[in-house]
């Protein structure tokens, strides 16, 4: 039975923005309608330009247990999660995703869809889709072997393996890995001062064009361009004042 209550909660203060997953009861599992909401979320946020992070989080003892798959029948849960999952990778601010227990099926790769994700020893991974006879999709395989690996995506996607906090630090799953809830919460919010504190045009492009290149797909015309607009930025200007004269920039995001 599908469970509509408590969909995902998005908040903007300013410069960050914060989507919560609220259904802890059931592993804060993602129904039909929880999908389209998320995408609605991030479109919000992407059309917002004073938002330059966004961060994902999740409550109770598990991150999220993936699609529930037997909400709707015949819906095809793998291409729901792939338009999700890919739009989350294009997202214009950065991404980060903080994941404080158990993270299963699809909602690995909404996590490998962020640009930083931290965890805690209390989390783990797996992906039963060859048991279950479904095929991965194409973004969600890119996305496995670009970050981890064809080894690491092997391991999870094939073999069904199940790995834990520290196996998922050591193949690149976790970029942080922290003893507990206090200081996974305690670094994500260190990571997002950092990042806010960064100019808005060099933080941004940066981020649009890395991911770019590790899918092969880089518009250099696009770079050069986003190149010379920071090069005669006032921002580019200000951190070299700031450098100068020992002090915290101000940047404006021009």
């Amino acid at each position: 039975m599908s469970d509509n209550s408590h969909p995902p909660l998005l908040r903007i203060a300013g410069p960050l923005a914060r989507i919560t997953l609220r259904r802890p009861r059931v592993a804060n599992r993602l129904e039909l309608g929880d999908l389209q909401t998320l995408g609605e979320q991030l479109a919000r946020v992407d059309a917002d330009p004073a938002v330059r992070v966004l961060l994902l989080e999740a409550q109770g003892r598990h991150f999220c247990s993936g699609f529930h798959i037997d909400a709707v029948p015949g819906v095809d849960a793998g291409a729901l999660f792939e338009a999700l999952a890919n739009a989350w990778e294009h997202a214009r601010p950065v991404t980060v995703v903080a994941i404080q227990g158990g993270i299963y099926g699809g909602a690995t790769d909404l996590a490998l869809a962020c640009d930083f994700r931290l965890g805690t020893k209390a989390c783990e991974m797996f992906v039963p889709a060859a048991r279950l006879g479904l095929h991965f999709y194409r973004g969600g395989l890119e996305r496995y072997v670009n970050r981890l690996g064809p080894a690491a995506a092997k391991q999870v996607l094939l073999a069904g393996q199940t790995l834990d906090a520290e196996a998922m630090r050591a193949c690149g799953f976790l970029d942080q890995l922290l003893d507990d809830g206090a200081a996974l919460d305690a670094a994500v919010q260190a990571l997002c001062e950092r990042l806010l504190a960064s100019a808005p045009l060099a933080l941004l492009g940066m981020k649009k064009h890395l991911n770019a290149i590790a899918a092969g797909r880089l518009d250099a015309a696009a770079l050069a361009a986003d190149i010379a607009r920071a090069n005669a930025s006032a921002d580019l200007a200000e951190g070299v004042r700031a450098w100068q004269e020992k002090r915290e920039p101000r940047f404006q995001g021009y």
